[in-house]
């Protein structure tokens, strides 16, 4: 048996060391390297039997030869989306979220819909638990088997018995393998069971979900090497407060990362949203000032939001600036170009801004929706409930034109809006358009067309 030693961990980007240090010289992260204990085994395959595997050759890029992509439905239209199309044969899928959000209801849910034969690893929860989620979820698949195990030479063993189409993993932080005296969820741990994971994916064609846990600045926990392994990393995003989850894509190698998943978390599982407006845009009665809605686009798929904004005198010496789900710095910018273009005197007021519906946006488009909101608010006049908006304003305070306008519009136009503020420099080729579409040029025509 080899000689026990120990060695050192940064537990901000994984790099090893040799002795403490105060700093890491990698990621340049204070307090962050830690001592673990290893062991240093012969490494071994993924299987515990001994197979041939043939060696690959060099290849011209010319001689290639280029197939599709093999792709998994998930049976989940928002999770298809986010993914590209469903899961690549061989990839790894990283999912992270704050606990309680709803990971493992998600992953279940989807174990339980695909139409393969599936392997449900739990490090966190036993097979009654897990059973009485599954009677909640509504769903019966009598080929999704559930594992409660830790130890990845004992999951090994029951894939090669199995033989499983999909393996899912709940959660990484909680195995640990044999080759390794080290804890759970420490980083020499993660790296170890999730490069034998990878390699298993890998030669078996055999798509792998992970679980992964957060940190409280909203990391994943564990070294940042974790995310340059697997394939795609998910971000599963809400307030345990409100029903509604936001599924987006941080890396993908096999698709977007602009795409959008919208889930509404209730008694009897996760539903997709299928049309988020319905979220995004709050139900009221009466024209209330403040508020403006905007076009925007999350990858292919257009959203209307809305934008709410209140303007107040300071109470206190120093003016707030307060930004939810949108960039500060750039409502702070839009504040100035109002001061100075439009002659609002805002210098000496509070100004609040939300984005309803808990989402985060840095679409540039949504920027006359902002601007439109923050001078109703500070004038106290209502803007009509079926007026929308979708263009950037420029430094000068020109109204600068936005990408895939059309699309916009007509969503506007199936939702029911009436009229659309664009740039008049946006080329817009299709005329029949059944809503109102008002071109202007600059910021103050926008006040004149709606005041």
């Amino acid at each position: 048996m080899a000689k026990t030693k120990t060695t050192f961990f940064c537990q901000n980007c994984g790099s090893q060391y040799a002795k403490w240090m105060g700093q890491c010289t990698s990621c340049k992260e204070w307090n962050t390297i830690v001592e673990e204990v290893i062991q240093k085994e012969e490494k071994r395959n993924w299987k515990q039997t001994t197979s041939t595997k043939k060696v690959n050759k060099a290849l011209k890029i010319a001689e290639i030869v280029l197939n599709e992509e093999d792709r998994i439905s998930t049976e989940n239209g928002e999770l298809n989306r986010v993914l590209g199309g469903g899961l690549v044969k061989g990839s790894m899928l990283l999912l992270g979220g704050e606990p309680g959000i709803g990971k493992s209801t998600l992953l279940l849910q989807i174990a339980l819909a695909i139409p393969k034969k599936i392997l449900y690893v739990s490090g966190e929860e036993s097979q009654a638990q897990i059973k009485m989620r599954s009677e909640r979820l509504s769903v019966a698949n009598n080929n999704c088997l559930i594992l409660t195990e830790t130890n990845t030479q004992h999951i090994f063993r029951a894939i090669e018995e199995i033989q499983p189409d999909v393996l899912v993993i709940d959660s990484i932080q909680t195995l640990h393998t044999d080759y390794i005296e080290a804890s759970p969820g420490s980083i020499s741990q993660i790296r170890e069971t999730t490069a034998e994971l990878t390699k298993f994916a890998k030669e078996t064609a055999t798509p792998v979900l992970l679980i992964g846990h957060i940190t409280k600045d909203g990391a994943i926990a564990g070294p940042k090497i974790l995310e340059h392994m697997v394939d795609v990393v998910l971000q599963f995003e809400g307030d345990r407060n409100h029903s509604y989850r936001i599924l987006r894509a941080n890396k993908n190698r096999f698709g977007s990362t602009a795409e959008l998943g919208i889930y509404e978390m209730q008694s009897t599982g996760l539903r997709e949203v299928e049309n988020p407006s319905e979220i995004l845009i709050s139900q009221k009665d009466d024209n209330l000032s403040g508020t403006a809605i905007a076009a925007t686009l999350e990858g292919m798929r257009p959203l209307m939001i809305e934008v709410q904004a209140l303007v107040s005198t300071a109470v206190y010496g120093t003016p707030q600036r307060s930004a939810t789900g949108y960039d500060t710095k750039r409502l702070n910018m839009l504040l100035a170009v109002l001061e100075k273009r439009a002659g609002f005197r805002l210098g000496a007021k509070d100004v609040f801004l939300n984005i309803a519906g808990g989402i985060k946006v840095d679409d540039p488009a949504i920027d006359l929706a902002v601007v439109s909101a923050i001078m109703s608010s500070n004038e106290d006049d209502a803007i009509e409930q079926d007026f929308c908006f979708a263009a950037e304003i420029g430094l000068a305070g020109e109204v600068r034109p936005v990408n895939r306008v059309e699309q916009r519009i007509l969503e506007a136009q199936k939702l029911g809006f009436h009229k659309i503020f664009v740039s008049k420099f946006n080329k817009i080729n299709h005329s029949n358009f059944k809503i109102q579409v008002v071109k202007i040029t600059k910021v103050d025509d926008v006040f004149n067309n709606l005041f």
